[in-house]
């Protein structure tokens, strides 16, 4: 059977947490000739794989390994942004057309989805430290009343803490006083794939994969990250997992609260990650969506129905 490249620049497979997306991805990109690149926000750092979901397993189709870009690419605690994201996400996106395949970006950070396919015009904004002090005192719910106020880049999805917050406010002060900054970043012509079920059934899925990951051994991989010196506030900094077993970790929640906690928190980001998603079709971007309830076949074949269209054979 030959193979094919569509003629879609870009093959985007999104949906909430839980979903499935990793290994319908990988599936995906068995059957069509891809590589992967993970559009997720916390996958990028080193050694925190539970916590963040990597499921390596997931990218092993029939004994093969599928390529996956932008994983373990950073030490933790260091800080990432959605500039240098486009910037890596290029990088990625030109090797595996020059090893002539088509390309998947998976994951559920919509903020870094909509970033490569709109170029959002992103530089690397400086610390404004008087800024900086002028919000410090302010509460997570001010500092998001003041971002509603902006343009609509950044969202809760990336600002469930103070920190991150703040970052995203100097962000925007930067570009209101900078007007005139303008960026040459590709526009690539995507399909976007969506994974969802049903909210009842989403809900199940997340409760479950949270005790397994705790059984699993989370709670080890953010013991082992404090004991490397990482700051727990840069632990905390990167939000759900990581921020609530911290807080287990140095006495400031027992097990009950902590597991209750969490577990309400990844379900609140589903929402916002649907949030987000809804907010994009509301904008004019065409979703195709997949019940993840389906079976890989079945998923698989919907997806090339999707593709068949705007395929050519090589």
């Amino acid at each position: 059977m030959p193979a094919f490249m569509t003629n879609f620049e870009l093959i985007i497979v999104l949906g909430p947490t839980a979903t499935g997306k990793t290994r319908f991805a990988a599936e995906l990109a068995a059957e069509i000739n891809a590589e992967i690149i993970s559009a997720d926000s916390r996958q990028i750092y080193k050694r925190m794989n539970l916590g963040t979901g990597k499921d390596y397993q997931d990218y092993i189709i029939r004994g093969t390994k599928i390529p996956v870009y932008l994983t373990d690419i950073h030490e933790p605690g260091s800080k990432y942004n959605v500039f240098e994201y486009q910037q890596d996400f290029l990088t990625a996106y030109r090797k595996i057309k020059g090893n002539n395949k088509n390309c998947i970006l998976c994951g559920g950070t919509g903020l870094y989805i909509e970033a490569v396919v709109q170029g959002y015009k992103l530089i690397a904004v400086p610390v404004n430290k008087v800024l900086r002090k002028e919000l410090a005192h302010k509460s997570l719910a001010e500092l998001e009343k003041i971002l509603a106020g902006y343009r609509k880049l950044h969202n809760k999805t990336d600002t469930d803490t103070v920190k991150r917050a703040i970052r995203a406010i100097e962000i925007e002060e930067y570009y209101q006083s900078n007007p005139h900054v303008e960026t040459d970043y590709p526009r690539l012509k995507p399909v976007y794939i969506g994974l969802e079920c049903d909210r009842e059934i989403r809900r199940q899925r997340i409760t479950f994969r949270l005790k397994k990951r705790l059984e699993e051994g989370m709670i080890e991989e953010v013991r082992s990250l404090l004991n490397e010196g990482i700051p727990a506030q840069d632990l905390i900094y990167y939000g759900l997992e990581y921020k609530y077993i911290t807080l287990f970790l140095t006495g400031e929640l027992d097990y009950d609260t902590m597991f209750t906690k969490l577990n309400t928190a990844i379900h609140q980001y589903a929402k916002r990650q649907m949030t987000w998603f809804r907010k994009m079709e509301r904008q004019g971007i065409e979703i195709h969506w997949i019940n993840s309830e389906l079976t890989m076949d079945q998923k698989i074949n919907k997806a090339k129905i999707i593709l068949a269209g705007n395929v050519q054979s090589i």
